[in-house]
């Protein structure tokens, strides 16, 4: 992933799991202004990790685009939030 943009991912939803379509991304918590540290997370060989800050599961999903989520409000866009 060094020449690409890390995924982030927020669950303000408050949602018990979140699909991703990648291993390595940035959890940021909730929507800003209340979200927690950016803190990478890396899957490496498992297919689901829980942040450390806010608990929020996130289960690995090959079918969904790198950047994409299931909630699809879990995949947060900076430019556009």
């Amino acid at each position: 992933m060094a020449n690409q943009i890390t995924p982030h991912f927020q669950n303000s939803m408050g949602v018990a799991k979140i699909e991703i379509g990648t291993k390595e991304f940035k959890c940021i918590g909730a929507l800003p202004p209340y979200d927690h540290p950016h803190v990478y997370l890396d899957m490496g060989d498992e297919t689901e990790i829980v942040c450390p800050y806010c608990s929020t599961h996130y289960v690995y999903n090959a079918d969904l685009d790198s950047a994409a989520a299931s909630p699809a409000e879990a995949a947060y866009n900076k430019k556009s939030a």
